[in-house]
């Protein structure tokens, strides 16, 4: 998808189409997270540490219950 920015006062703005929106859960009050690899802008919501942590556990567990599942399923 090619976008352009807009100008929004003295400044450019990204317009995020509502299905993206609701794709990764992002709302007005989301706080987005800006990276750079040195060619590209990545954007990104911020999750907040608990909620990863919590993310990390249930993937362990799923790991240690179906983890041979996966391998075989991958091969």
């Amino acid at each position: 998808m090619n976008k352009k920015l807009i100008r929004h006062g003295n400044s450019l703005a990204l317009v995020i189409d509502k299905p993206i929106l609701e794709l990764l859960q992002i709302n007005e009050d989301t706080p987005l997270e800006l990276t750079s690899d040195g060619d590209r802008l990545m954007v990104s919501p911020h999750r907040d540490k608990a909620r990863q942590r919590k993310l990390r556990v249930s993937l362990d567990k799923i790991n240690a219950t179906f983890g041979q599942d996966l391998k075989r399923l991958a091969e």
